[in-house]
């Protein structure tokens, strides 16, 4: 009996010294591994906390670029097509300037180098005498036209255009007669945008009488926001009203570059912009 109660007891004893035994190998461990990072590590690992997050950062900023980027292209592809449209626009006035303005066309040093540095796929196919460097019109000395509004329109005709004219309809007109009066007329609608904008101050009695004209006619519905000139206004050297005068008119109204109206006693010439 005495022996039989004994075994439970020992047994019990036992269990206690293993798990003891047990709880003490487990310590040693946990001692052994806090003696393999000293104190000094503990800076180490700060710094390499400190790196991770300074790239985690740096990665978030190269995605938040990258969307920029990628919101910016629809935008650029829109500017690559109007740059295209004005390439063309500008192209067809070179094709088609008349030969007298073309003596006022020079090349600047600083336009041939800068047209030297630019990438050749935005290179102007101009013709074979202007192919090797870029070119700049000496326009006439006209005043400014209004804020905003931007200069006149210089829609030249082409060759082609005049040639599908009826020989009634075209007469004795050359290329180059009709493309200076649209030059011609192009400076009096300058000119006229110049008074609408000007302060009286700056203005004498008599052109500021023609001024308040002027504004009567930029104000009413078919002139407003558009550049114009009146039939008082053309007083040559390439436009005047005789018979090829009014035979440019008529050629330019069928083309489209002009529209006529007629605003209180005035006849109204109103320029259209290139499509």
């Amino acid at each position: 009996m005495d022996a039989a109660a004994a075994n439970p007891a020992s047994s019990s004893l036992e269990a206690v010294a293993t798990a003891f035994r047990s709880r003490v190998n487990e310590l040693q461990d946990l001692a052994l591994a806090r003696n393999m990072y000293p104190a000094t590590a503990v800076t180490d690992l700060a710094a390499v906390d400190a790196s991770v997050t300074a790239m985690e950062a740096q990665v978030q900023a190269i995605r938040r670029r990258l969307q920029e980027e990628l919101d910016a292209i629809p935008k650029a592809k829109k500017l690559v097509e109007k740059s295209l449209k004005q390439q063309q626009k500008l192209q067809h006035m070179l094709a088609n300037m008349p030969s007298g303005m073309r003596e006022d066309v020079v090349a600047t040093p600083l336009e041939q180098s800068s047209a030297r540095m630019l990438p050749e796929c935005f290179s102007f196919n101009t013709p074979a005498e202007f192919l090797d460097s870029d070119f700049k019109i000496k326009d006439e000395p006209v005043a400014a036209p209004k804020k905003g509004k931007g200069a006149a329109p210089r829609w030249y005709i082409s060759t082609g255009e005049l040639d599908s004219l009826s020989s009634y309809m075209r007469g004795r007109l050359t290329l180059e007669k009709v493309n200076i009066a649209i030059n011609e007329m192009a400076t009096y609608a300058d000119a006229n945008a110049h008074l609408v904008a000007c302060p009286k101050k700056k203005l004498s009695e008599d052109t500021w009488e023609k001024a308040l004209e002027l504004r009567d006619i930029a104000a009413t519905e078919a002139a407003k926001g558009k550049h114009f000139f009146l039939e008082a206004d053309i007083k040559g050297p390439g436009l005047k009203l005789d018979h090829t005068g009014k035979s440019i008119l008529t050629v330019l109204r069928h083309l489209g570059r002009i529209h006529e109206t007629r605003i209180g006693h005035h006849r109204v010439f109103i320029l259209a912009k290139q499509r």
